[in-house]
């Protein structure tokens, strides 16, 4: 192996990482292991130390690392098969999976899966099924109706369906297929909506002939700005989609297996979707799988002719693998899944009191495991992620946002530590 030093100038001049320039790209950091809730990082003069990961890799680490039980499911799925093509040939991690997320998933309508690789896979493969489900019926659909402030995936109509204008995706405005946006709702769980529903219904029924799907992250606005909406919000935009004859999309990768304090999202605004995308925390954290489940009634409109059948077939769709340790994984859910998310939502809660009393913040939230400092304006964050590492936790900040998505293992002290370390970022870059 090569020393760090020589690793850290490889990976600086020859890999390109996320949202990040190839040519001037920002400082990485090497992770050598990882286990239960921290990372350990190695320095370029080969100095180590550990700190709690407040991401869960990006959402989807939800039970931490070397998880004795996924690895178990890992390396028993190894000695029969790492993967098989899904073309004509099915197997048990599948089934299995596929049986545990339709007795897992919202309402009793869901009982069709649909395998795929990534979270923005699985929406694109969602859009897919709501545009050919019109077009078989003989009544083609073009549109797509959201709200703005959404994030859905960096493939091309996932995109298309991500804020146009506050969104990480405005140079592609022109090459995007141009949907329809709602406003942003109000923040808050019990915001008053009034307003925001007179125009939005007014928008809506501008296209409502149009549309074929409406699609919303319930609840939680995830990438986009970490927005937290009411849950009346949803219950207008499906009554809105049912009423016009639309599919209604729901895109749980970041709010599904308990995130925002409820199994799902959809749980707390009480509707159930005809198509439920889910990705993300399905496999911990181990390996990338996603999952789009559907109604019957949409199963069987994709399925009529002309086509006869959803023309999309990843190579490694329900790789074996994946599937096994994503069952081993809901599993680990268990019946006291929510009450330890509430525990580290109310660590969260009460550890992010003083960033209130901070210049530059605007607001402070948290919802189910995900606490959020919003401050007043875009900064350059390099300063509040180099804080929270002296506090011992790694963050990864942007545009206005600090927040946290920690894995449900963490225990109070350490959710402590999280949130003592998101304030410390906040007071690093406060005006």
């Amino acid at each position: 192996m090569l020393p760090p030093r020589d690793l850290l100038a490889f990976d600086r001049d020859h890999v390109w990482h996320p949202y990040a320039s190839a040519l001037s790209p920002a400082p990485t950091h090497l992770v050598e292991s990882a286990s239960g809730v921290r990372l350990r990082l190695r320095t370029a003069d080969g100095d180590t130390c550990e700190v709690i990961d407040g991401m869960a890799s990006w959402w989807c680490a939800i039970h931490g690392y070397a998880v004795p039980e996924l690895d178990a499911a890992a390396h028993a799925q190894l000695g029969r098969m790492a993967h098989v093509m899904f073309g004509g040939l099915t197997h048990e991690p599948a089934i299995t999976l596929a049986d545990k997320l339709i007795r897992l998933s919202p309402g009793d309508d869901l009982q069709h899966v649909f395998f795929a690789d990534s979270g923005s896979v699985a929406v694109e493969v969602a859009l897919k099924m709501a545009w050919q489900a019109h077009a078989a019926a003989g009544l083609p659909r073009s549109k797509v109706f959201t709200i703005r402030g959404g994030y859905h995936g960096d493939t091309m109509a996932p995109m298309s369906v991500t804020d146009p204008v506050n969104g990480m995706h405005t140079l592609f405005r022109g090459v995007l297929p141009e949907q329809v946006f709602a406003p942003q709702p109000p923040g808050g769980l019990d915001a008053d909506i009034a307003q925001w529903e007179q125009q939005t219904r007014a928008l809506y029924a501008d296209h409502a002939a149009d549309v074929a799907a409406v699609i919303v992250e319930p609840v939680l606005q995830g990438a986009g700005g970490m927005w937290i909406y009411p849950p009346q919000v949803v219950r207008v935009l499906a009554a809105l989609a049912r009423d016009s004859g639309a599919l209604l999309i729901f895109d749980e990768i970041a709010t599904g297996f308990g995130r925002t304090g409820t199994l799902w999202a959809a749980d707390r605004c009480a509707v159930v979707p005809d198509i439920l995308c889910v990705g993300k925390a399905l496999t911990g954290g181990y390996l990338t799988l996603s999952a789009v489940l559907c109604t019957s009634k949409v199963t069987e409109a994709v399925s009529a002719e002309p086509a006869g059948a959803l023309m999309h077939g990843p190579t490694f769709m329900a790789n074996p693998l994946a599937c096994a340790i994503a069952s081993a994984s809901l599993d680990l859910l268990g019946d006291d899944l929510l009450d330890r998310v509430n525990s580290v939502a109310s660590v969260l809660d009460s550890s992010l009191a003083d960033a209130r009393d901070i210049a530059g913040v605007a607001d402070v939230r948290t919802i189910g495991a995900v606490g959020v400092i919003q401050l007043d304006a875009p900064r350059d964050l390099a300063p509040a992620a180099a804080a929270a590492l002296d506090h011992g936790v790694w963050l990864r900040p942007f545009r206005n946002l600090i927040y946290a998505m920690p894995p449900y293992a963490c225990t109070a002290a350490e959710t402590t530590q999280i949130g003592a370390a998101m304030v410390a970022a906040a007071r690093a870059v406060a005006p």
